[in-house]
């Protein structure tokens, strides 16, 4: 059941959604649904932005993935690995503009510290593994608990979050991995960066007019900043876990429910009949 502060996406003003600009959105269970990406999710994702509204995926997902987002999606770049970095991909210059939080070396030396952090979160935690996408990223340790491996309980996927805690790491839960890293930096704070950079916003100044949409406690920086930021239905399997909530909700989980977003704002800025 929905807590206090959530409404139903069919809430939100038609002031608020017409002057949206811009949507940022989470990709696990939030543009996907059961670890596909449906049609009708990339559609909404291609009608943004042939509306005019910027449209970025802002993710835990690997760098290696993130290069094919931002090169082939419609999108105006990725936020990647969890506040890690943003890519861009530049078409009339052809070249990717990436930013990083931390340098190459950092990066290195955090690599071997999250490494003997792994080894002690698959000794300590039996049925955890480490995600099969770990090969392509940068920065971070993703834990699978439900992707590749049956669902682990809550309170296992909570020791892996402490345990990452008790090494000195950051550590948030996504819907289906613990991603842990080494690092004052987080979804919103890499946002910030693609905003000023890539879309030449000040997002704070902006936030009114950008709606962030997403599903789980990972999402819970974006979802405390963005007035009208909006989880899809699925985001209440998380109700109490979260350290901050969406403002609406839409009646559908993971990629539908994304495209129940879009449609909200694509309608509110076409003329009354």
């Amino acid at each position: 059941m929905a807590g206090p502060t959530l409404r139903p996406l069919r809430d939100m003003p038609d002031d608020v959604a017409a002057s949206v600009v811009g949507v940022f959105a989470d990709i696990d269970d939030t543009l996907t649904t059961e670890g596909r990406l449906p049609s009708a999710a990339y559609a909404a994702l291609e009608a943004l932005s042939e509306a005019g509204l910027f449209v970025a995926p802002i993710t835990g997902r690997p760098a290696g993935w993130c290069d094919m987002v931002a090169r082939f999606w419609p999108v105006s770049g990725v936020v990647g690995e969890n506040g890690a970095f943003y890519f861009a991909y530049d078409a009339g210059e052809k070249r990717m503009r990436r930013r990083f939080f931390a340098s190459t070396e950092e990066r290195l030396e955090n690599r071997n510290r999250l490494d003997a952090v792994g080894r002690r979160i698959l000794a300590e935690v039996p049925g955890s593994a480490i995600s099969a996408d770990q090969l392509y990223r940068e920065a971070d340790l993703a834990i699978d608990f439900c992707e590749d491996v049956p669902a682990l309980e809550k309170a296992m996927v909570r020791r892996i979050k402490d345990i990452f805690e008790e090494e000195g790491a950051v550590a948030k839960i996504s819907s289906i991995h613990v991603n842990g890293w080494f690092g004052d930096y987080d979804k919103l704070s890499m946002s910030r960066h693609f905003a000023a950079d890539i879309l030449g916003l000040d997002l704070d100044a902006e936030r009114r007019r950008i709606v962030f949409v997403g599903d789980s406690p990972n999402d819970a920086p974006m979802f405390g900043f963005f007035p009208a930021a909006c989880g899809v239905a699925n985001v209440l399997d998380f109700g109490g876990e979260m350290e901050a909530e969406p403002a609406f909700v839409t009646t559908r989980r993971g990629g539908e429910g994304f495209v129940e977003v879009a449609r909200r704002l694509l309608d509110a800025r076409r003329p009354a009949a």
